[in-house]
Parts: structure tokens; C-alpha cells; sequence
């Protein structure tokens, strides 16, 4: 006779599992970090950007749901949003900046390493304590964990890689000086939005 217990248990995982994944998905559809995840594939390999925000989102929600709300707390609200205002201006600011005499640093002879790391910081500090995070630490206080991870890391990869193909795909089409200029308008708006929060 088959064990209705073990059943059970493993329809309440997926349905937990589908839930989380249903769930992230829609808030983080159009969200800040698939425009950073379209921004940089549109100068840099796609790659190191996916491994960069996967490894991110797994980290941040490792942590949502070992810890909850709580791990959003270890720092103030206002320095986490003044580092993320700060980083998106620079990477605004740098794009801005771009030369065409910057042609021989085009994004394939850019370092994978420096892509993911850049890609890894922007996401993690970016996401740190944001509406996504606090809904993953939500959820697992209620469901199984393993589960609310599961679903919510799927989410996030998915809407990332529906990000990079995007800006790989379109962005890339322009001329470099112009995905410079739109990467840079956009990091600038991302900023702006990030500092908005402060008041």
C-alpha cells in the first residue's frame, strides 16, 4: 500500500515550491534588477552576467530564509538604499562617459571574473532588504523552507535570463557608444529612483 503520508508531503513541497515561484515572479517581472541584468548583457558576455545574478539571488535568499526579516535589520534601511543610489550613479555616470576612442575595450575582451563580480554586487546590494526578499523570508516562516527557496531562486533565474536574452538580443543591436548611452540613462534612473526612497 502506498504511503499517503510521503505523498502528501511532497504535493505540499511543490505546491509551496509553485506558489514562491508564481509569487517572485511577478514582483520581480520589469523590477531593477532585470533592467541591471538587460543593461550589462547589452555590453558584456552573458555568462558572467547570469552566473553573477544567480549567484546573488541564491546568496540573498539563502539568507531570507535561513534568517527572515531580521537579516534586512543588521543595517540601517537608509545606508543600504544611499550604497545602492551610489554604485547605480557611478555605473551610470561611467557609461555616460564613454568614448569612442574606448572601442578596443569592447565587452568580449572585458574579464569574465570583473563581469561577475560587478554583476554579483550590483544585484546583492541592490536586492538586499528589497520587497522580494522580505516576501522569501515571509513565506518560508510559513511553508517549508527548502521549498520558498527553491521556487523563489527558479523566479528570479528566469526573469534574470529573460533580462540578459533581452538586452543581448535588442540593446545589442545598437551601436556601442548608443547601448552605453541607454545602460547609463538607465543606471542613472535606477539611482534616482533608489535615492527617492531616502525621503
Amino acid at each position: 500500500m502506498p504511503d499517503l503520508s510521503t505523498g502528501n508531503a511532497a504535493s505540499q513541497w511543490l505546491a509551496s515550491a509553485g506558489t514562491s515561484f508564481a509569487l517572485i515572479t511577478l514582483a520581480e517581472f520589469g523590477d531593477k534588477s532585470q533592467l541591471v541584468c538587460m543593461t550589462l548583457a547589452a555590453r558584456h558576455r552573458g555568462l558572467p552576467v547570469a552566473a553573477g545574478a544567480l549567484s546573488a539571488f541564491a546568496l540573498l535568499n539563502l539568507l531570507a530564509t535561513l534568517f527572515g526579516a531580521a537579516v534586512a535589520a543588521w543595517l540601517p534601511e537608509w545606508l543600504i538604499t544611499a550604497a545602492v543610489a551610489t554604485l547605480f550613479a557611478a555605473f551610470g555616470i561611467s557609461a555616460l562617459r564613454y568614448q569612442e576612442d574606448d572601442e578596443e575595450e569592447a565587452c568580449p575582451d572585458k574579464p569574465g571574473h570583473g563581469i561577475f563580480a560587478t554583476t554579483f554586487l550590483l544585484i546583492f546590494l541592490a536586492e538586499f532588504g528589497d520587497k522580494t526578499q522580505i516576501a522569501v523570508a515571509g513565506l518560508s516562516s510559513t511553508q517549508a523552507t527548502t521549498a520558498v527557496w527553491c521556487g523563489a531562486t527558479l523566479a528570479l533565474a528566469g526573469t534574470s535570463l529573460i533580462g540578459i536574452y533581452a538586452g543581448r538580443r535588442w540593446l545589442k543591436r545598437l551601436p556601442l557608444a548608443w547601448i552605453h548611452r541607454v545602460s547609463g540613462a538607465l543606471f542613472l534612473l535606477l539611482a534616482a529612483f533608489a535615492l527617492s526612497r531616502l525621503f
